[in-house]
């Protein structure tokens, strides 16, 4: 209203100024401003008016420019506040509180924790991507990546019709990187029944009976122990003995890896964090056992989180549209990936296994695979994180979608890797690093920081060696090496930009290393066989050796 009220001041005194003007300075009127006016002398309304409204759209577009600002930060205060209050000890409470509630609602706040210290604390908000597109200026780099899309589907049509002289649509390299895929849904399939069936099962069984049991310990030591089996080999071994038993191409047994590592995530989850409120009500004859129904579990295997609650924060409505648009982008995604790896990778790496491996060599293919690795990690993350999550929590009307933070802002490594993933993140923190913490007595924070890291590397060099088919441990030692110098180097405390731009120039730099050094292993495995390999022939890397022996007998078909 203030900002109306100024700009019709503001009108009304250009008003009689010019008209005072024009008054003054008739005689020497030129015929421009001749034009401005009517019969009677006076400035034309029409021309005033419309330079009122012109002011007054740009104030309204100010004004919400402002507005939505104003509400990002308020929302991500709000955020910050509740993430903090649910770290406060339930001790700092007065007693005063306390001292009203009965002991029914004592006993339901109690099951509504795991441990001593709150958890995770899910709240309703969208995802960051989802808020940063209803800005045009943000939106503008979303359709930049598009048109840089469809540049590639034009070079390489245009590149295929040069060389075979007509369209070539075969997708070869998609129909053979997924593979086989109706063995990967049967494996799925028996992953995640059995992922759903087992824990809870053992769960039910030891809960309903620890009560009565004469030997509690002893009946809590079988049931983890059968549990652990089943994590080991259930779900540890047996998929990765039918992808390796099966050969199955890169990207089913990404599927099938992935799948696997989630369940055994979730698996966990569900009972450490269900198995101290059943140790904490056994201590109270007269509470009830708090066993999670078999659809709370269900929810929970499909929701995009890996901590388990009973009850999550809900959407009242799904969006279909919402969903179809997000499973659209994936597609979008998957083959925008196919185009960069047919025009920026193959032809880059077909032959660089052939090349002697020097420091020449190797230092030209890593900053030749920047570009190509910075776009495939922009599409992992905005085709899994934002669009795939998003879609499956629409489905569920699962209200928590910070599934991601503000990681292109981190000034340090350490706010990178605490926002890059933030549901991976979660886990890594209440179930490696705080567990560690409490098994601890509260001590050795920084072998707790390097458990965590550990575990992440093990897993990320698991994954990658199933997939790929060969041992080249190049994550592993970015993680445990450049990873941790760079999380106590580049720590919070550092601030300005000149940090962010370290904190991309060294992801650019990182993602060129990982992108050579694995393609060039993945040809040289190709084109440098090995009849009956001993152990140490699989440890050893491929790519060091595969020039002298193509040299010596000529490449493998």
């Amino acid at each position: 209203m203030a900002s109306e009220d100024g700009i019709s001041l503001r009108s009304r005194r250009l008003t009689a100024k010019t008209s005072g003007s024009l008054e003054m300075d008739g005689p020497m009127r030129t015929p421009e401003v001749e034009h401005h006016l009517t019969s009677n002398g006076k400035m034309d309304v029409e021309h005033i008016i419309t330079k009122k409204m012109q002011l007054k759209m740009k104030a309204e577009h100010l004004k919400m420019d402002l507005m939505k600002h104003f509400d990002c930060q308020v929302n991500e205060f709000v955020d910050n506040l509740i993430e903090e209050s649910a770290g406060l000890e339930s001790p700092s409470v007065p007693s005063v509180f306390s001292a009203q509630l009965t002991e029914k609602e004592r006993n339901k706040l109690r099951h509504l924790r795991s441990s001593p210290d709150h958890g995770k604390l899910f709240v309703t908000r969208r995802s960051l991507l989802d808020e940063l597109f209803e800005i045009n200026h943000i939106r503008t780099i979303y359709h930049m990546f598009i048109a840089l899309l469809i540049l590639f589907i034009i070079s390489t049509l245009a590149m295929d019709f040069i060389d075979e002289g007509r369209l070539v649509l075969e997708f070869d390299l998609l129909v053979f990187a997924f593979g086989q895929f109706p063995l990967v849904v049967s494996t799925w399939l028996c992953m995640f029944l059995s992922a759903f069936i087992v824990p809870y099962g053992l769960f039910h069984l030891w809960a309903r009976h620890y009560r009565s049991s004469r030997h509690p310990r002893l009946r809590s030591l079988l049931a983890g122990s059968l549990f652990l089996l089943f994590q080991v080999l259930g779900l540890g071994f047996l998929p990765t003995y039918v992808v390796l038993k099966n050969g199955l191409p890169p990207a089913s047994r990404f599927i099938v890896i992935l799948e696997q590592v989630r369940l055994i995530m979730k698996a966990h989850s569900f009972i450490r964090e269900n198995v101290p409120r059943v140790l904490s009500s056994t201590k109270e004859k007269n509470s009830s056992l708090p066993i999670p129904q078999v659809s709370q579990y269900l929810y929970f295997l499909f929701a995009p989180t890996l901590i388990y609650r009973d009850h999550y924060p809900r959407n009242p409505s799904i969006r279909w549209g919402y969903v179809a648009t997000k499973f659209l982008q994936v597609l979008g995604c998957l083959f925008y990936a196919y185009y960069v790896f047919v025009r920026l990778c193959i032809p880059q790496f077909r032959n660089v296994s052939l090349q002697p491996f020097n420091l020449k060599v190797t230092v030209l293919c890593v900053f030749n695979s920047i570009l190509p690795g910075v776009l495939v990690l922009f599409l992992a993350f905005f085709a899994f994180l934002h669009c795939w999550l998003n879609a499956f929590a629409e489905m569920l009307r699962f209200a928590d979608r910070m599934f991601y933070k503000d990681w292109w802002n981190s000034t340090s490594f350490a706010n990178y890797y605490r926002t890059w993933n933030v549901v991976v993140h979660d886990w890594l923190y209440y179930y490696a690093y705080r567990d560690f913490l409490w098994l601890s007595g509260k001590r050795f924070r920084a072998a707790a920081m390097l458990s965590v890291f550990t575990v992440s590397a093990v897993v990320h060099e698991y994954a990658l060696a199933i997939c790929f088919g060969f041992f080249y441990p190049v994550l592993f030692c970015m993680f445990m090496c450049f990873g941790m110098m760079f999380n106590f180097i580049l720590h919070d405390r550092r601030k300005g930009p000149i940090w962010n731009i370290i904190m991309w120039t060294s992801l650019f730099l990182g993602q060129g290393v990982l992108l050579c050094l694995y393609s060039q292993e993945w040809y040289a495995q190709r084109y440098c066989p090995i009849q009956n390999p001993c152990f140490l022939d699989l440890l050893k890397p491929r790519s060091w050796i595969c020039n002298q022996q193509v040299s010596l007998t000529g490449p493998a078909d």
